[in-house]
Order: C-alpha cells, then structure tokens, then sequence
C-alpha cells in the first residue's frame, strides 16, 4: 500500500508574497520631449507651449508616464514640469524620468499602502520570478516593510529559496 503524499508547504505556516499579484493595469508610456525641441537640442518657449497646448492628452487616459528626453539638450525643469501638468489629469501615475523610475514609483507607493499584519511571526518566501518588469528596488521596499513583522524572509520558490533575514526574537 502507498503512502500518503502530504504537502508539507500547504500545510505550514509559511506565507509567499508575490509583487506581481500587486502589479496594476495600464500601459506604461515613454513621452520623450525630444521630438519637441528645435532641432532635437533647444528648446524655444513659444513652439514648445504650442506643442504642449495643442496635444491630445487624453490619449494617456488610465496610463503610467515617464517623461523624459532622449537627446542630450539643455531643458529646464518648467518644460518637465509643464508636460506632467497636463497629463496628471489623464494618466494613473506620472514621473520626470525613465520607465525603470516609473515602476519604482509605482511600487514604493503600492508597498507603502500595503497591510502587512497577515505576515507577522511567519515565516515569508518573496516569489522571484515574474513576468512583468518588476525593478529590484521593489524587493527592497517589500523587505524594509515586512522585516519588522516576519519571523525569517526568503526569496525564491517553496522548494528552493534563499535565506535573506532571521527574527533574532
């Protein structure tokens, strides 16, 4: 007669975060202001406003923008400033730099705002991988929040993790 298979991981207190689960919906944009500059490298005020005015800026209704230049021009915080003045209203989320700045954003904020007291006194496996662009400053964040509750912090898989903090309760 055969065994029982008991799974030893479902039936622990071992608890598993996964950042992607927490990954919010919506196009992520680049909007390089280059294409608005006087020869890609000066900015002249006048034709920049009328850029700026005569966008649709609804277009990026319900998405996350980094605004940045690709082409090495001086151009001065307001011109920044002024792009993400219009697309706040429009977009869920709105940085002055690039798409790797953007997800750290997203996921300082999304980390911040979570409720982590489920994780007290367990033991946390951090999912590693992921399909979706998770930076590894989320890590950080996540950690800096759950290492105060959690009895120990590992990163990987149930099977096969990596021992990253242990209570020294």
């Amino acid at each position: 007669m055969a065994e029982e298979i008991i799974n030893r991981v479902a039936n622990s207190k071992l608890k598993t975060f996964d950042l992607e689960e927490i990954y919010p919906n919506g196009e992520r944009v680049l909007f390089d202001i280059k294409d608005w500059l006087f020869e890609e490298i000066i900015l002249k005020e006048k034709d920049f406003r009328d850029f700026v005015k005569n966008h649709d800026w609804s277009q990026y209704k319900n998405s996350f923008v980094a605004i940045s230049c690709s082409v090495d021009a001086i151009v001065p915080s307001w011109a920044f400033m002024l792009v993400a003045a219009e697309l706040i209203p429009f977009a869920n989320k709105v940085v002055i730099g690039n798409l790797e700045l953007l997800e750290t954003v997203i996921y300082q904020e999304l980390i911040g705002f979570l409720d982590l007291r489920d994780f007290t006194d367990k033991p946390v496996i951090i999912k590693g991988c992921a399909e979706k662009p998770i930076p590894n400053s989320a890590f950080a964040f996540l950690i800096e929040k759950l290492q105060p509750l959690a009895k120990s912090i590992m990163f990987g898989e149930a099977c096969s993790t990596v021992p990253l903090y242990k209570s020294k309760k």
